[in-house]
């Protein structure tokens, strides 16, 4: 019998084969102190948006946001907090450190980056901000991408996303096929006894291929979910509607990369 060579590690084999088999992984981030410091500008954008005194404590804060702000008030607050972290160069470089290694991995070493982070909040009970069952690629995204997904308090539950593995049909085309004739609830409904509720505590990330279904439902849970996204895929795979240069930015070109890109032949060797 022949042996197969093997050029990952065993640690990345792992890692990808996890990735395949579930469509997501959730692991510590490998760098605390940027997200303590991106939980604590956040908290801080919300308090100044809102009037409210600086908190000590951000975490809880965050978590009990639904006694300072109404729904109605919710989407400018998220847009003021958007706004304030994309304001700050920091701000994606320290969001990448939470994962660097994993994306690497997963995706590549020559990646490109969503261009802004963005931000969900969900007040307990509210029903306005739901993001129902979907697939990115439905609306314009690469098949090629992955999501980093960054909770700023514990999500579980409710309090967090649902998310339908491949091996449930999650990312399977052929077994959707039909559906898209009923209501997103009826979806939803097909599928909810294989969803999965992702428990991500602060600390930890969620990265999962967005070719799978996922969404959000009424957060039951006592406080609010706060939790940032941010796309990433390999520089050379395919893009869809979102492009290089406009929705996405190279982080991480190599030498060999920027000696290609940058080479022309002489005149008289094109022929």
């Amino acid at each position: 019998m022949t042996t197969q060579p093997q050029f990952m590690c065993d640690a990345d084999r792992a890692l990808n084969e996890r990735m395949l088999d579930d469509g997501h992984i959730i692991l510590p981030v490998e760098d605390r102190a940027p997200l303590d410091r991106v939980r604590d500008l956040v908290a801080r954008l919300a308090a100044d948006h809102l009037g409210l005194a600086r908190p000590n404590e951000a975490g809880e804060f965050l978590d009990n946001i639904a006694a300072q702000v109404t729904v109605e008030r919710l989407n400018d607050l998220r847009l003021a907090v958007i706004d304030g972290l994309n304001a700050e160069p920091w701000v994606r470089p320290a969001y990448f450190r939470l994962a660097r290694a994993a994306l690497e991995s997963v995706v590549g070493n020559e990646l490109v980056m969503q261009r802004r982070v963005n931000l969900s909040i969900q007040l307990p009970g509210d029903d306005s901000s739901l993001l129902p069952i979907h697939s990115d690629v439905w609306s314009g995204d690469s098949p090629y991408e992955v999501v980093l997904w960054v909770p700023l308090v514990d999500c579980f539950g409710s309090k967090s996303m649902f998310f339908l593995p491949p091996g449930k049909g999650g990312a399977d085309g052929d077994k959707l096929d039909g559906l898209h004739h009923g209501s997103v609830e009826t979806l939803y409904r097909s599928i909810e006894a294989d969803v999965l509720w992702l428990d991500v505590p602060y600390g930890s990330v969620a990265l999962f291929t967005q070719n799978c279904l996922h969404g959000n439902r009424v957060n039951r849970e006592g406080t609010t979910r706060w939790s940032m996204n941010c796309r990433f895929k390999s520089v050379f795979s395919p893009y869809a509607d979102k492009r290089l240069g406009e929705f996405f930015e190279p982080i991480t070109l190599r030498a060999a990369t920027r000696f290609g890109m940058g080479y022309r032949l002489p005149g008289g060797f094109d022929g």
